[in-house]
């Protein structure tokens, strides 16, 4: 699944493209999605697309008359390409601009979602979100003070969309590690001082992988095709058997939440 940093590079692989530019056709070749595209969608014919944000895991494409929401689902990914383009498998919707460009989103297991925000309000979807975790909302104050009597393990804690958005399950990996928090450890028992080293490693984590382009995964590829190249730098994840970085001990693998946890049982506590 495309995590934080998947969306927001394809959000900067996009942006130069659509940005200040009038949508001339938006085109639902097929409407059963997560859930069903919304005529709204449609609206946004002859405007123009203000700004194109990205909150959580969804991208937002801002016009005077509302937003249209995208999410990249499980296997969901992003094209820039002419609009004369031959269609692939699963383009699923396709949004043309006046500069001969076409924005298309391909979804082979029809998990994403295409939705409709009115101008000036917040779709349903945002109301109960966390703080992104790259901006100054995300401290370890917070995590330290939403965590007190909770016996859930830190990695799913973390992985909270309502504690904080966007610690997926890649990059809660390899910020526990990188702590030395074992994933296991109820996020109740976590001291104020070891989420003081936790938070800022995070944020470096996150912002590490969308400077390399994002993580390169089999259903992930950036607007321009190229994949990214996070995942050459990876610690733990997707590593269970190999030794450990740190202290050669070999890596072990458990399930929290129906998820791959791999971590070293002896750097993390």
């Amino acid at each position: 699944m495309p995590e934080l940093p998947e969306v927001e590079v394809s959000r900067l692989g996009i942006t130069p493209h659509i940005e200040q530019q009038v949508v001339t056709k938006v085109l639902i070749h097929h409407a059963s999605l997560r859930w069903p595209i919304p005529d709204e969608v449609r609206s946004i014919e002859g405007m123009v697309i203000r700004s194109v944000r990205r909150r959580a895991k969804y991208l937002l494409l801002d016009t005077d008359k509302g937003s249209v929401i995208l999410h990249l689902g499980m296997s969901g990914h992003l094209r820039i390409v002419p609009q004369s383009e031959l269609l692939k498998k699963h383009d699923h919707v396709e949004i043309h601009f006046g500069n001969g460009k076409a924005l298309r989103l391909n979804d082979a297991r029809r998990f994403g979602a295409c939705l409709w925000q009115e101008p000036k309000q917040s779709h349903a979807l945002f109301n109960k979100l966390g703080p992104e975790p790259l901006t100054d909302e995300f401290t370890a104050q917070l995590l330290f003070e939403r965590s007190r009597n909770k016996k859930v393990p830190i990695k799913q804690f973390i992985m909270d969309n309502h504690v904080v958005v966007g610690v997926g399950n890649i990059y809660a990996n390899e910020s526990l590690f990188k702590a030395g928090i074992h994933p296991k450890r109820e996020a109740g028992k976590v001291s104020l001082k070891r989420y003081q080293a936790l938070t800022p490693i995070i944020k470096d984590t996150l912002a590490a992988a969308i400077e390399q382009g994002g993580t390169t995964l089999k259903d992930f590829a950036q607007s321009d095709g190229k994949p990214g190249y996070f995942a050459q730098q990876l610690l733990v994840y997707g590593r269970k058997g190999e030794p450990c970085v740190k202290c050669d001990e070999l890596l072990k693998e458990i399930r929290l939440g129906q998820r791959s946890t791999v971590y070293c049982a002896q750097c993390q506590k």
